[in-house]
C-alpha cells in the first residue's frame, strides 16, 4: 500500500469515527466509556495522520 492510500485510508476511518461520535453524543442514554474509546482512537488515528504526512 501506498503512503498516500495508506493516509486516505486512515482519514475515511477518522471521518467515519467523528460521525459515530457525533451520534452517539446525540443520544443521552449511550456510553460515556465507548464515547471516550472512540475519541482515543480518533485522536491517535489524527496523530498518525500528522506524522505520516510530515514525511
Amino acid at each position: 500500500m501506498s503512503l498516500g492510500s495508506h493516509l486516505q485510508e486512515l482519514q475515511k476511518k477518522h471521518q467515519h469515527l467523528s460521525e459515530a461520535v457525533e451520534e452517539a453524543q446525540r443520544h443521552p442514554g449511550y456510553d460515556d466509556l465507548a464515547i471516550a474509546d472512540m475519541k482515543k482512537q480518533k485522536l491517535r488515528l489524527k496523530e498518525e495522520i500528522a506524522r505520516l504526512s510530515q514525511h
